[in-house]
């Protein structure tokens, strides 16, 4: 659960910082609630299972029309094999690991899935408060468990592993809110437009922000 009230995203910061994590500015959120951690292969297979890829009440309209135009049943590199669901990592087929957090879903299916957990997609604005928001200092973090460096104990970073790591296996690197691995392993899709913040500037590089 994360309480209402305002929290500042983005950054001032010139230095070290895109231009479309620029500028600061304030945003007010109500009561929302959050899943602690990222979905697990084994949560999207039960989706799966469940006739998730054939129920259309679960899709949105565009994701029909997604759905029809690639004839998905499954997060891209995965395989029937047997009798099994079988990943490719580099070329070669391995187990899903059902601890692991889902990758190589489209937004579609992040959505899908959502509906069918009876839950939404966060909006950009809660994601980024659940990850780095601290109320008591009234300021975001520099990382999710604080402005101390990264450390191999807080997060999987730097291709260290080239692969996610199991959900909760870094209880060093909670957000204040309880959130785990909201930095490392894996993106995670949002339900917010990919749109500028207030005041901004883009870099001065063709083919970057600006076309």
């Amino acid at each position: 659960l994360v309480p209402a009230g305002p929290f500042e995203m983005g950054t001032d910061d010139r230095s070290a910082a895109y231009d479309n994590e620029r500028g600061r500015h304030v945003v007010d959120l109500p009561t929302y609630r959050i899943d602690a951690a990222p979905v697990t292969n084994g949560a999207y297979l039960r989706f799966m299972e469940d006739g998730g890829y054939e129920r259309p009440e679960l899709w949105s309209e565009s994701g029909r029309a997604w759905l029809a135009e690639t004839s998905s049943h499954a997060p891209m590199h995965w395989k029937w094999v047997e009798d099994r669901w079988m990943a490719c990592t580099f070329g070669r087929f391995h187990a899903i690991d059902h601890r692991r957090a889902v990758i190589h879903v489209s937004w579609f299916e992040a959505d899908a899935y959502a509906r069918w957990a009876g839950k939404r997609l966060p909006t950009e604005a809660e994601w980024e408060k659940a990850a780095a928001w601290d109320p008591e200092r009234g300021r975001a973090r520099r990382f999710p468990w604080g402005d101390a460096d990264p450390i191999r104990e807080r997060a999987n970073l730097d291709q260290r592993l080239l692969e996610p790591t199991p959900v909760g296996s870094y209880p060093r690197g909670l957000s204040f809110y309880g959130c785990h691995q909201m930095i490392g392993d894996v993106w995670e899709w949002t339900a917010s437009d990919f749109l500028p913040y207030p005041g901004f500037e883009a870099f001065p590089y063709r083919e970057y922000s600006e076309v």
